[in-house]
């Protein structure tokens, strides 16, 4: 199989991994009885910023898995899969923002629609970028990036802004409480 074949193959199965994982995540807090180790990485209420969870963390689960096998092939892993996540993340925020100021209420369908687009978006920008050569330290720095983003999306769980895109509308509470 070519280089690029290979980078699809992986990147296609990683936009199921990610829908499945992700959804997956959006009950593990609850499921732990509330465990602070697993609120690191799952949703520990029903604000915005908690499930920008659900794509990073399915997708960092899956990139051991998928670097194994791509390592060989690319040396722009990192930065697409940081490049990726972060484009996931703004097509989520996009979406959620616009239908709430356009209707002023939420829409479950559109919110799990928004993760599925976000998911395919990632995935596609990885497969961009993963087909590209780049020097060496841009990759690191997509390492570093996509490292200090998952460490972000955890901390804000434990130390939250009180702004709106921290906190659950259903109970006006911000981060694990």
């Amino acid at each position: 199989m070519n280089k690029l074949d290979l980078i699809k193959k992986w990147e296609i199965i990683g936009i199921f991994w990610i829908i499945i994982i992700g959804s997956l995540l959006h009950f593990t807090y609850e499921w732990s009885g509330n465990s602070k180790f697993v609120a690191l990485f799952s949703p520990v209420n029903e604000s915005v910023w908690e499930h920008l969870k659900l794509g990073y963390f399915s997708l960092l689960f899956y990139i051991p898995i998928e670097y194994k096998f791509l390592k060989p092939k690319t040396n722009s892993f990192f930065l697409g899969k940081l490049l990726g996540i972060l484009s996931m993340e703004i097509t989520i925020l996009l979406i959620y923002y616009s239908y709430h100021l356009i209707f002023n209420k939420s829409s479950l369908i559109v919110d799990i629609l928004s993760f599925i687009i976000g998911a395919v978006l990632c995935q596609l920008i990885s497969i961009k970028v993963l087909k590209t050569n780049i020097n060496k330290k841009a990759n690191i720095l997509g390492f570093i990036g996509f490292i200090s983003f998952g460490f972000i999306l955890s901390f804000f769980t434990f130390f939250p802004p009180k702004l709106p895109l921290f906190m659950d509308n259903n109970t006006k509470k911000y981060g694990i409480y």
